[in-house]
């Protein structure tokens, strides 16, 4: 994003951990239904998403991988209006509806450090990244949870996109494709 705004980019210190709210998960193929009040600046965010499968709590990076069960694919739907002008994300990430998940979670053969996640719109192929190249790691991600909070069995973390996202519409599909995991789509539907 930076580059796109011709500055220098600002990386964080450390990873930065953001709740998500279950009210706002829905399955692949359901509908991402949008407020009727939301602003034109509603976006998508593929990412790959991690599924605790064992207590977990202050664990190395080293060791963090063995407290995950499994993979799938998440898009983190903002509405960023909300996002910028509410004091915290309740709104702007967690509406329901707002985090698609899915389609299923692959327990074994997914290299986490080198996932390519693809955004489709439309059918219409808009970016790719890999997570080889995310500023922190999912084994940082994880330990630096752990020292903080409890990890537990069937907690999720998603571990953030990269790139320009555009701004989704009433009736747009958008597909969210990692190799290995497969491929989550969901319609979606402005409220009248």
């Amino acid at each position: 994003m930076a580059a796109k705004r011709g500055e220098e980019p600002n990386f964080p210190p450390a990873a930065d951990v953001g709740y998500r709210a279950n009210n706002a998960l829905v399955a692949e193929g359901e509908a991402i239904v949008v407020p009727s009040d939301a602003n034109e600046l509603l976006q998508y965010e593929g990412e790959l998403v991690v599924i605790i499968g064992k207590q977990c709590k202050n664990v190395s990076e080293e060791e963090s991988l063995d407290y995950v069960f499994g993979y799938t694919i998440g898009n983190d739907v903002s509405e960023r209006v909300w996002q910028r002008g509410d004091r915290t994300m309740w709104r702007g990430k967690n509406t329901d509806t707002f985090k698609p998940m899915g389609p299923w979670i692959v327990t074994d053969g997914v290299d986490p450090e080198d996932c390519e996640v693809r955004i489709v719109l439309n059918g219409k192929f808009i970016s790719k990244y890999n997570m080889s190249g995310a500023i922190f790691s999912v084994r940082q991600y994880i330990s630096r949870m752990s020292k903080y909070l409890t990890l537990y069995p069937g907690d999720v973390v998603w571990m953030g996109t990269d790139g320009a996202p555009e701004n989704m519409k009433d009736g747009d599909v958008i597909n969210i494709e990692i190799d290995g995991i497969g491929a989550l789509s969901n319609p979606v539907v402005w409220e009248k």
